[in-house]
């Protein structure tokens, strides 16, 4: 019982310590929040004090730039202001000069005026003392004022005839020796870096034969094999008294060439039958095309054009196959692009250009026995359907003078074309052209006044022209010579040059009695 009590009055003595102990630390806690407030009050006082200090200086150094401002636009004010009076000052002097030029002008103006009238005075009186002294010079002359200006044209002709004649020698002259040199140069270079030889081909090709006997073996049982073979090629077969050799005789250079390889492949084989013969000359084809494009590929690699379709290529390679007054259309092509290359090279000119365009020039003749048209026009359908360059279908185009060339390259072109055909042996022209050629020169020289007779002579590179003596005087004959040469490149086309050679005679006969 008494335990009980004590641990009773224990518990009621904690309790209450702590419930003192509780309002003591309560009573601290107020104390310590008062003494705060009292302390952070004492700030906010202390930082309005220095905030409303430095609100002051903030506000006396603002007004304190606000003066110096002021100040400095003031200046500036004073400063523009000077400026602006003395413009206007400068203004006002250039007014006074304006208006003192004004007056001196319309002084000056009135000033012309009188002299203008002055002038109408004396310029009328001028023209009717010129009316008097014509009248007067007519009366002395016996010559109308239409009479003398007649007879002072012609002899002003006569001169300027006579001048003219002496300025065209002198030009001609002068202009023949320096493009002469420079061409003969250029052409004889190019030429010189490019030789070349030229066989003139015909319509026949030989196949040599190890014996005689083996005709026998070509013709077959009641000509069988003879005709399959000229069946199958569209070639005749000449067979005849020539020792051991056979005559291929046809228009078209690739069937002959087929025939000539069909024949060679067979008489190698020994075995000659028609259906041996077919055999051999679907392999002739075949072999036919591979050489076409080698030689495509020859052409291209020798002259060094690059990115040419294969088409293209192939139609080249048939080109070693087609002649042109007996030249050889390959060779000639590959020889033009040469010339053209070495000449543009010489010039300063596009060389790439031009030995593509020397090459493609005469493509259409690949296919012209095949399609209507000439090979000009061929061959520019056939480079644009390849999408080839405008520059290079113009050149091509214009190597016959279809059109005008708009390029340097494609004159050289025509150059270069002209040089390759008329080279000895290149090319052979036939009887009836060699003669139209000449009757065509001398009708052109016949065709002009004063002209006698002209003569056509060293095949057609020179037209000699004897004028009349009453009709055509020595400086007309420069004139004449001129004006026939003219005619001659305008209306005739020929390789090379032709020389037109005028000749004046006078001759007077009398005889002793």
């Amino acid at each position: 019982m008494n335990s009980l009590i004590i641990i009773a009055t224990f518990l009621i003595s904690l309790v209450i310590g702590i419930i003192i102990g509780m309002i003591m630390r309560k009573k601290v806690a107020e104390s310590k929040i008062e003494s705060a407030e009292k302390e952070s009050k004492r700030l906010i006082d202390l930082a309005k004090v220095e905030a409303e200090n430095l609100k002051k200086e903030e506000v006396l150094k603002a007004k304190e730039e606000i003066m110096a401002g002021r100040q400095e636009l003031d200046k500036e004010i004073k400063e523009r202001r000077s400026e602006i009076q003395k413009q206007e000052a400068r203004i006002i002097q250039k007014e006074e000069n304006l208006d003192k030029r004004s007056d001196n002008l319309e002084k000056k103006e009135k000033s012309l005026d009188k002299e203008y009238e002055s002038l109408e005075e004396q310029k009328k009186d001028v023209a009717d003392l010129y009316q008097k002294q014509m009248d007067e010079l007519q009366r002395v002359a016996n010559l109308t004022q239409d009479e003398a200006k007649k007879q002072l044209l012609i002899e002003m002709e006569k001169e300027i005839t006579t001048e003219k004649a002496k300025l065209i020698r002198d030009l001609n002259q002068k202009s023949k020796e320096e493009a002469t040199k420079n061409a003969k140069e250029i052409i004889s270079y190019a030429v010189q870096k490019c030789a070349a030889d030229h066989t003139s081909e015909t319509t026949v090709s030989i196949v040599s034969l190890p014996s005689d006997d083996i005709k026998g073996r070509i013709i077959g049982r009641e000509g069988r094999n003879i005709k399959a073979l000229e069946t199958l090629t569209g070639i005749d077969l000449i067979i005849d008294d020539t020792p051991e050799a056979v005559i291929l005789s046809g228009f078209d250079p690739l069937r002959r060439e087929v025939a000539r390889i069909a024949l060679e492949k067979l008489i190698d084989d020994g075995r000659i039958h028609p259906a041996k013969i077919e055999e051999m000359v679907e392999k002739a084809k075949e072999e036919l095309n591979n050489i076409i494009k080698d030689e495509g590929e020859r052409a291209v690699l020798e002259t060094g054009v690059n990115n040419l379709h294969p088409d293209l290529i192939k139609l080249l390679g048939k080109l070693k196959y087609r002649t042109s007054y007996g030249q050889n259309v390959l060779s000639h092509s590959i020889e033009v692009s040469n010339l053209a290359r070495i000449m543009a090279e010489e010039l300063g000119l596009d060389a790439k250009r031009a030995r593509r365009a020397g090459l493609l020039h005469d493509i259409g003749k690949a296919l012209d026995h095949d399609m209507e048209g000439t090979h000009v026009q061929i061959g520019v359908d056939i480079l644009k359907k390849y999408k080839e360059n405008p520059l290079i279908l113009n050149a091509v185009e214009a190597h016959h003078g279809d059109v005008e060339p708009q390029t340097m390259e494609a004159v050289l072109v025509q150059a270069a074309d002209a040089i390759s055909a008329s080279r000895p042996g290149a090319r052979r022209e036939t009887l009836e052209a060699y003669i139209k050629r000449l009757e065509s020169l001398e009708a052109i020289a016949d065709s002009f006044d004063g002209v006698e007779k002209s003569f056509a002579i060293q095949a057609g590179r020179e037209v000699r022209i004897i004028v009349k003596p009453e009709k055509i005087t020595d400086d007309q004959m420069t004139v004449l010579a001129r004006d026939v040469s003219k005619r001659i490149e305008d209306e005739m086309e020929y390789p090379g040059q032709i020389k037109v050679n005028v000749i004046r005679e006078k001759r007077v006969v009398d005889y002793a009695k």
